[in-house]
């Protein structure tokens, strides 16, 4: 970051006539039924535990950027107070509020305006993805130290005690989560360098930005359905979800481990210890096992998705790339920037393919798909339908306003 960086109903099946072309998908991606099939490897519990643990309260020691860089825990013992957490898109886990303090927010006997409930807060480890030690100075409760998680970006809750906090929700993109705004508190930050992070938005964060200097923000991703994928991020750079995860762990949280990229001159050592690469395997174990939540039940037309079914398979030609049970290709190719409908980049930026290190883009799985507007890897699209419209255009498709209302249904269920 700068120099100093950071109740629900199934999809709807498919009807008879699809189910030849359903056939048809999945033999294209290698699906043989003359072959012998074999039984999944037994999930390894113990290994998963510990995944869990890893992506929700494991820093990797990045306190070294966000407390002795960064200056965060002065920041929010000053100024942060719940009402202005919850306002940047930070969640509280309700599940780890003791009963004194949830009676104590509801009554209103707890300040939420008040720095010293975040830092009790933070104390009950009750703060989604920011982990803080706080420690008695001079008879007073104060944070010393403060580090992030992979759940800050990548898990919300479901706001079933009051907006922001609930019950977590792993492996969803936090969209409401604004980093650059956070980021841009630290005291240790220029007046330039604060413009171009309160400059990201909701949403949006730029894993390139510390390396090249490019204001481009990207939309947060999910963390969820990636089982049996090979290409998770929007530009494939890594074919699994350690790659991306050492990524992250070092070059942005600021983790002490290694990370080396030769296709992008991306040569990142931090720490004089390595807490990342033996917590790879859980931490990877883990998010393999977030699943895409289901569609809300009445939240699409049944009739209308079965009609955009029809038409994403034929002649809207979706199923091109999208194909096979997760929806994409990304396991047998990528794709180049003049293929995709989310090109050019917003405010003339250059393309975020170009600042990869596959220079391509991978096709995204379209599981969930209904729960994390905005859509394309830069958010340009702020809807589905405007993605479809999007699409439409860019490959003449000549779809009529109702065939693309009926798409729209179709991936609504998805």
């Amino acid at each position: 970051m700068g120099d100093i960086m950071p109740n629900q109903v199934p999809s709807i099946r498919l009807v008879a006539p699809l189910a030849a072309f359903a056939a048809m998908v999945l033999a294209a991606c290698g699906d043989d039924s003359s072959a012998t099939l074999t039984s999944p490897p037994v999930p390894d519990a113990a290994l998963i535990a510990q995944g869990k643990e890893i992506f929700r309260h494991d820093t990797f020691g990045d306190e070294s950027q966000w407390t002795d860089t960064l200056r965060m825990h002065e920041v929010i013992s000053a100024a942060v107070d719940p009402v202005t957490a919850l306002s940047v898109g930070l969640k509280v886990d309700a599940e780890a509020l003791p009963p004194a303090v949830v009676q104590g927010i509801e009554d209103g006997s707890i300040s939420l305006t008040s720095p010293d409930t975040t830092v009790a807060l933070l104390k009950l480890g009750a703060v989604v993805g920011v982990e803080g030690k706080v420690e008695n100075v001079n008879g007073k409760d104060t944070l010393t130290r403060v580090g992030i998680t992979c759940a800050l970006c990548h898990s919300t809750v479901d706001d079933s005690f009051a907006p922001g906090i609930g019950k977590r929700l792993d492996g969803w993109p936090n969209r409401s989560l604004n980093p650059g705004a956070i980021i841009a508190l630290s005291p240790a930050l220029s007046v330039a360098q604060k413009a171009v992070y309160n400059s990201w938005g909701p949403g949006k964060y730029d894993p390139r930005f510390n390396f090249d200097g490019v204001n481009g923000p990207q939309v947060i991703s999910p963390a969820y359905g990636l089982a049996g994928i090979h290409r998770i991020t929007a530009t494939g750079d890594g074919e699994d979800i350690a790659y991306w995860n050492r990524y992250v762990g070092v070059t942005q949280m600021g983790g002490h481990g290694t990370f080396v990229e030769p296709r992008t001159g991306v040569s990142v050592v931090n720490g004089p210890d390595d807490l990342i690469s033996s917590k790879l395997p859980a931490l990877q174990a883990y998010q393999l096992t977030l699943e895409a939540p289901p569609p809300p039940a009445g939240s699409f037309d049944l009739a209308a998705a079965a009609r955009g079914q029809v038409l994403f398979a034929g002649v809207a030609r979706c199923a091109t790339c999208h194909s096979g049970p997760e929806f994409t290709d990304a396991n047998l190719r990528l794709h180049s920037p003049d293929e995709v409908a989310s090109e050019p980049e917003p405010n003339g930026v250059p393309s975020y393919a170009s600042r990869s290190a596959t220079k391509m883009y991978r096709t995204a799985p379209l599981k969930g798909v209904w729960q994390h507007p905005p859509y394309f890897h830069n958010g340009s699209a702020a809807t589905l339908d405007a993605v479809v419209r999007a699409y439409n255009t860019k490959h003449a498709l000549g779809l009529s306003d109702g065939d693309m209302a009926d798409l729209v249904q179709y991936l609504k269920s998805l």
